[in-house]
């Protein structure tokens, strides 16, 4: 491990996780996957650092947090629901089965412009009004995707 651009050892780190830190890190290592509760406080933080970037300016980075948080999202209802969600297409398969479930079509519209948020860390050229309406796009959409989440 580096520090300062010199090695050091691991033991003269202070910094290290400690009790159940360490716990859930062992036991992620070993390929368990994160709760759905985790994946949906994730989403929240993503959506909440999607708003600083974009009052940084940074729209680039806005972006790909607004398509985070939806992401997130839809692994803690993937996860919660014992659904594959460990790859990009499993994501539109996840939404297309929502919208079956619940009729609601403006679950996959508001999808669309999460993935145009995604497509626009590439491209970076959307202006800064338009990344703001999508952000508040994805928001809507979490707010049904959470409904959806903790509904029995």
């Amino acid at each position: 491990m580096t520090a300062g651009g010199k090695w050091v050892r691991v033991s003269a780190c202070t910094s290290l996780p400690k009790g159940d830190e360490l716990a859930n890190l062992s036991k992620y290592a070993e390929g368990s996957h994160m709760t759905s509760q985790h994946y949906q406080q994730a989403s929240e933080r993503f959506l909440a650092q999607a708003r600083q970037e974009l009052s940084a300016g940074d729209l680039a980075q806005a972006s790909e947090k607004g398509w985070g948080a939806t992401a997130q999202m839809l692994k803690a209802i993937a996860e919660q629901r014992g659904w594959e969600h460990n790859r990009h297409r499993h994501y539109h398969r996840i939404i297309s089965r929502l919208r079956a479930e619940t009729g609601d079509g403006d679950i996959r519209r508001l999808f669309d412009t999460a993935s145009a948020l995604h497509e626009n860390f590439y491209e970076n050229d959307t202006p800064a009004d338009e990344v703001a309406e999508r952000l508040d796009e994805v928001e809507a959409l979490l707010d049904k995707l959470l409904l959806i989440l903790t509904t029995p």
